[in-house]
């Protein structure tokens, strides 16, 4: 089944490790076979990665985006799971740390990216100042 991708003016995004940038204009895009996308709101830069959870997406998203297996980003990976585990009890953050080792150990970085988003999400919300 093709991907149909709807592309903003001036938006990027990677393919299969090329830097693909919009005109001014609207565009569609259609990909007919397998292939690494990600769109520019779901690249982190390294300067960007501030935060442990950002420290988990950013190996992840380096792995999605190689191809090759690459051990050196599994060992960061893996490295910054467990420092993470071992910071947080909350049960849904626990099972989704679980979630993301899984899809991570069976290759399926997009699904690892996605729900690693979940767990950046759930970092914003303990580190947000109260609002007291």
């Amino acid at each position: 089944m093709a991907l149909k991708l709807s592309l903003k003016p001036d938006e990027k995004l990677v393919i299969n490790g090329a830097v693909i940038a919009n005109a001014d204009r609207r565009a569609t895009l259609i990909v007919h076979n397998k292939a690494s996308i990600l769109r520019e709101k779901d690249i982190l830069q390294e300067e960007q990665v501030d935060t442990p959870a950002k420290r988990i997406y950013f190996p992840i998203m380096l792995m999605y985006m190689d191809n090759a297996p690459t051990p050196k980003y599994y060992d960061e990976f893996v490295v910054r799971m467990t420092e993470f585990m071992h910071a947080i009890s909350t049960p849904e953050a626990v099972e989704n740390c679980v979630g993301i080792s899984r899809d991570v150990m069976d290759r399926n970085y997009y699904r690892a990216l996605m729900n690693c988003k979940k767990l950046i999400a759930f970092e914003n919300a303990r580190l947000a100042p109260s609002s007291e």
